[in-house]
């Protein structure tokens, strides 16, 4: 009796296991397409300002999602199969495809946790000088444009402030026109609107386009490292799942 007793609970365990299993594979596909979505948002909607710094670290983590999340999709259905199979090769599998999700989405976190605590001094280094030597420039056309869309955005003129233009390989050449500023940093952009820096017409924002910038790219850096460690703990749930569950299957079908 207590022989029945005890197969009886060992099978409704195994059963618990199972259904488990299943409710993680569907918070694992809610979690793989948050990465996913961060990450192909990140690259897709913001890759102009991309091009306005120094490192690559904030592109590579925002890759790393993308990568992260589409394998999210192919385990989840590899997931499921092992647990209506159960079949201790593919729970291994699984086991393992979690175990290298987990330590993408870390590195993507980590990435983005280590490079945002030196953004600032990176963008104060770097902004200026990419801002006024590149702009305008012959072959520097990816810069241009996410200079005009970062001041039009932003609201903002110059890196520090408008005065920064002063120094501009763009401003002193011939094709400045006489503009003082560029006409990305005019309120109403017009034709040589950039000619005239009275408050009126220009933005004038105190920190300049640095500080917008540096607080746009900070907020973005923390969701990046926010979802990707949290997906990643998630998974710890599901390696666990996954071993009380492979343990449980004392033999593989044949």
């Amino acid at each position: 009796m207590s022989a029945v007793y005890k197969d009886d609970q060992e099978d409704w365990l195994t059963v618990c296991l199972k259904y488990l299993l299943f409710v993680f594979n569907f918070l694992f596909w809610v979690g793989g397409a948050a990465v996913l979505g961060v990450g192909v948002w990140t690259v897709l909607e913001k890759s102009d300002y991309l091009s306005l710094l120094a490192s690559s670290t904030f592109a590579v983590s925002a890759y790393i999602l993308i990568l992260a999340g589409g394998l999210v999709v192919v385990t989840g259905f590899l997931g499921c199969c092992a647990v209506i199979r159960e079949q201790r090769s593919c729970l291994s599998t699984y086991f393992f495809c979690l175990l290298v999700i987990f330590l993408i989405e870390l590195v993507a976190g980590v990435l983005a946790y280590v490079y945002y605590q030196r953004l600032s001094e990176e963008l104060k280094q770097h902004l200026n000088q990419t801002m006024t030597e590149n702009y305008a420039q012959p072959g520097k056309e990816a810069i241009t444009l996410a200079v005009d869309r970062l001041q039009q955005d932003f609201k903002c003129c110059g890196s520090n402030n408008s005065h920064d233009w002063t120094m501009s390989v763009y401003i002193s050449s011939k094709p400045a026109d006489g503009r003082v500023v560029p006409d990305s940093c005019c309120k109403t952009i017009t034709p040589h609107c950039g000619k005239r820096d009275h408050p009126s017409n220009i933005y004038k924002v105190e920190g300049g386009c640095i500080t917008k910038l540096e607080q746009f790219l900070a907020d973005h850096l923390l969701v990046i490292g926010a979802v990707g460690i949290g997906v990643a703990c998630l998974q710890i749930c599901g390696m666990v799942f996954t071993s009380c569950l492979y343990r449980r299957i004392n033999t593989e079908p044949y």
